[in-house]
């Protein structure tokens, strides 16, 4: 079997040299450097060229570089093909931790004091009250955040395309459903999967159900946003900040209005970061769990796209 890594804009030697080390017994190449298409049956992708999976005629699995699949095009692959995705335990408390730093952010108004600091503007104020944050996205990630937050003393939301359980969290589920959590939240962190379904789903409707003092923190996809209505609602004082670590376009041009916006904290994509040895062995495992006939481990639905 050959093993192909297909990620873009990373430099990948030593993922591929951390691979050859777990697959011995495997060939381990990287796209375009593929001598033998015909012998790939395990592809390791990362926002692929679409024109590869013509190419692969006897590909059988697909493994997403990360948590989640939205960089695969699954409508170009052929049914039988599983894909599969990375489940990083340390993925979630470090995501935990992002969320909550950046709520206590906001709650504080450590950006107001950045952008006073660079005037030596020396005026304190009381932080602000708001407690209540509303998660968009129940899952592994979601669930993580909410434990980290409530024990810290906040009030919980989520919103979730399916129903879920929680004791501690109020859980909302259909559109009724968001349109009821959206306008007593403080806080609203995006965790969803990137779907068609969630595309563009912070939008100029949404923001305007939400209180005129929230923020929001997008951890997940750029795509999920609208930018030019997050910024219209940041300019008009309809909305009081944003937290974004994902974007439309990664890297963010320079010249893009969030670089110097001051009620946006911008951070590179950080906010969670798959350990490479944890990645590595997951996709050995899933080589070899495919070699033996095996069903591989975290297989995402297909239909529903997570």
């Amino acid at each position: 079997m050959s093993v192909l890594v297909a990620i873009s804009g990373r430099d990948n030697t030593k993922l591929i040299a951390r691979l050859t080390e777990l697959l011995l017994n495997e060939t381990i190449e990287q796209w375009p450097s593929c001598k033998n298409p015909s012998a790939v049956e395990f592809v390791l992708a990362w926002n692929a060229p679409n024109d590869l999976w013509q190419r692969l005629p006897n590909l059988k699995a697909v493994s997403s570089f990360g948590a989640g699949v939205d960089s695969i095009n699954m409508s170009l692959l052929h049914e039988h093909v599983d894909v599969v995705r990375i489940v990083d335990e340390q993925l979630a408390e470090d995501m935990a931790e992002y969320v909550l730093t950046h709520v206590l952010a906001q709650k504080l108004r450590l950006k107001e004091y950045f952008v006073k600091q660079s005037q030596s503007n020396w005026k304190p104020k009381r932080a602000y009250k708001y407690k209540h944050v509303g998660i968009l996205g129940f899952g592994e990630l979601g669930k993580a955040c909410a434990d980290k937050l409530r024990i810290n003393g906040f009030t919980l939301s989520a919103w979730s395309k399916t129903p879920k359980k929680s004791e501690q969290v109020k859980l909302y589920t259909e559109l009724q459903g968001l349109d009821e959590m959206l306008p007593k939240i403080d806080f609203l962190v995006c965790l969803l999967p990137l779907t068609e379904a969630t595309k563009g789903i912070i939008n100029a409707q949404l923001l305007a159900k939400l209180p005129k003092h929230a923020c929001v923190i997008n951890v997940a996809r750029g795509e999920h946003v609208i930018e030019p209505d997050l910024l219209s609602a940041l300019d008009s004082d309809n909305l009081r900040s944003a937290t974004l670590d994902v974007f439309t376009e990664e890297p963010l041009p320079g010249s893009h209005p969030f670089w110097q916006h001051p009620k946006v904290t911008i951070t590179p994509h950080c906010a969670a970061i798959s350990d490479l040895n944890s990645v590595t062995e997951q996709i050995a495992e899933n080589v070899n769990r495919l070699n033996s006939g095996l069903e591989l481990n975290n297989r995402v639905n297909r239909t529903k796209g997570y």
